[in-house]
């Protein structure tokens, strides 16, 4: 094996970490919030993320940027990847079926494409990439069934506002490419921090976090999303960003829905059907044709 197709090895495996690490989201957020209000637990998450990001640029004797031009680009990066597509998709989701939501979050990697083709033109849109990130669709259809498919046109408002989260997923990781001066770890810190003050002060105002007495479980849960979920989660996606371009790290989405069932059958007990374990091959087939790297032209 040579050392491109090693670093590559290297890539997917961090693909596959940043899936689990997203995917194992959906369990802390379903703790989290049975005594913290979404508002405030986004808060948290993003604070305590803010704060290990920032330790660790420290550490690394790296510097956060102070430029204002920058820091408006960072603060919209922030928008589209977090503390805005998840307000929006938590909105939604109140109104939609979970089974729909994932089916309509699940979208970002042909969103990733379609703004592609038809607007940014930044990398390759071939039409194995299109068919990647349709299989990866189906795959995640045929992981919650296809029942899930009944409720579309129902809470039209709703549905469309999880798809609009997923579209701002998309837009993150075409915008964050422009971040490719800035070390990931910086990149990271910047948005977070920046995510912390807007969402600490909107907390204070909607849910007078003050007044709230929360779990044990539902702290532990916001302390692992912010420090794995959101904190070595995004230090993970901005590399992936420069090393798998737009549209493959955004090809996580669709592994995270496998991910969500194999943690359920470790943690829960629960079994795979047939029908499921065709959805994960789909989903993952779909990565690895998006992922798949061009035919080099042999040298005359």
């Amino acid at each position: 094996m040579d050392s491109t197709q090693s670093h590559k090895g290297v890539e997917y495996a961090l693909l596959m970490l940043l899936a689990l690490l997203w995917g194992s989201s959906y369990m802390f957020l379903k703790i989290g919030v049975e005594t913290i209000p979404p508002v405030t637990l986004i808060a948290l998450r993003v604070t305590i993320a803010a704060i290990l990001l920032s330790v660790i640029v420290l550490w690394r004797g790296e510097r956060l940027p102070a430029e204002p031009r920058l820091l408006l680009q960072l603060l919209l990066q922030a928008f589209l990847n977090s503390f805005g597509a998840w307000t929006i998709l938590a909105w939604g989701q109140q109104y939609v079926e979970s089974s729909l939501a994932t089916v309509l979050n699940s979208t970002s990697p042909l969103w990733v494409f379609l703004i592609t083709f038809f607007v940014t033109r930044h990398e390759s849109t071939s039409t194995r990439r299109l068919l990647g990130a349709s299989l990866g669709i189906g795959g995640v259809i045929l992981i919650v069934g296809t029942d899930a498919l009944q409720g579309l046109g129902q809470a039209v408002g709703a549905q469309l506002a999880v798809l609009f989260a997923a579209m701002l997923y998309g837009c993150a990781a075409i915008y964050g490419k422009r971040f490719s001066s800035l070390s990931p770890t910086v990149t990271a810190a910047s948005a977070m921090i920046l995510s912390a003050m807007v969402m600490v002060p909107l907390s204070l105002v909607v849910d007078r976090p003050w007044t709230l007495t929360p779990s044990a479980s539902s702290l532990m849960a916001a302390v692992a999303l912010g420090v794995f979920c959101t904190g070595v989660a995004l230090m993970i996606y901005f590399r992936l960003l420069r090393t798998l371009g737009s549209m493959g790290a955004a090809s996580q989405g669709y592994l995270r829905t496998g991910v969500g069932v194999v943690l359920g059958v470790v943690v829960l007990g629960e079994t795979i059907t047939p029908i499921m374990g065709a959805g994960i091959a789909a989903a993952v087939t779909g990565v690895v044709l998006i992922n798949l790297p061009k035919r080099r032209t042999p040298e005359k």
